[in-house]
């Protein structure tokens, strides 16, 4: 593993996805899922999101549009949170999620709209 990136992507993990989470999943891991989140720390956070072609903003848009369109709620409100850290706005997720519904079906933007609703909610948005 390389240390330098897996710093530079928790530091980034622990700004989009807030600092309690990311710690909970670091402290959580075991000897079975510790190498998953160090890969997910080092080339997911560290990798692609420390790169300097796409401000956070644009990349949380990317990840609702795409967790949405591969069905992964649990990821997506985690998100939408995420989302909002980034300075995405309410209206801008609608955006996201109305294009989602017309690419990749109604059903998907039901769920995505319901799930985003309930992360929204929990952050009193």
């Amino acid at each position: 593993m390389n240390q330098e990136m897996f710093d530079k992507g928790l530091k980034i993990r622990r700004e989009v996805l807030g600092a309690a989470f990311v710690d909970k999943a670091i402290a959580n891991a075991d000897d079975f899922n510790r190498p998953m989140q160090e890969l997910t720390t080092t080339y997911c956070w560290g990798e692609c999101w420390g790169r300097p072609g796409l401000d956070k903003k644009t990349r949380s848009m990317l990840n609702l549009a795409m967790l949405s369109a591969l069905n992964r709620p649990h990821e997506l409100k985690l998100h939408v949170q995420g989302a909002i850290r980034n300075g995405v706005t309410k209206e801008e997720i609608r955006e996201v999620l109305f294009q989602v519904a017309i690419y990749c079906g109604i059903p998907v933007g039901v769920d995505s709209f319901r799930v985003a609703k309930e992360a929204l909610a929990e952050l009193g948005i």
